[in-house]
């Protein structure tokens, strides 16, 4: 199953500074032995509320490897290049089974909500 690294990204002056850059460079080489591939990089279109700068969106085999990948030796050693000149939140989450439905998982909920008030 395949889990996600999505980062919203605010880089100061919206121009990447030497040092930011250098992360750049750098970062695909880190993320290559983990499988891990870029699958959008940039501005958003916002429809509703509010995202200021860029979003990053990675797709990794699982999330051992997205794991691995964050806290491997080679991707530490570049990453304050990215967290001393940049704001980012980043999440992982994995994706869903090929016969998820919202609807089935509203119906799951109020399944649990009634068994738990012993309906």
């Amino acid at each position: 199953m395949s889990t996600y690294l999505i980062n919203h990204l605010r880089i100061p002056g919206d121009v990447p500074n030497e040092e930011g850059l250098s992360y750049l460079e750098q970062v695909e080489a880190t993320v290559k032995p983990y499988g891990g591939k870029w699958l959008a990089n940039g501005e958003v279109t916002v429809v509703e509320g509010a995202w200021p700068g860029l979003v990053v969106l990675m797709e990794f085999p699982d999330r051992t490897a997205a794991e691995e990948w964050y806290d491997s030796p080679a991707y530490r050693r570049i990453r304050p290049l990215r967290t001393t000149n940049s704001i980012s939140d980043i999440v992982l989450i994995d994706s869903l089974p090929a016969d998820y439905t919202v609807k089935g998982f509203a119906q799951q909920i109020r399944a649990a909500v009634e068994a738990a008030s012993g309906s």
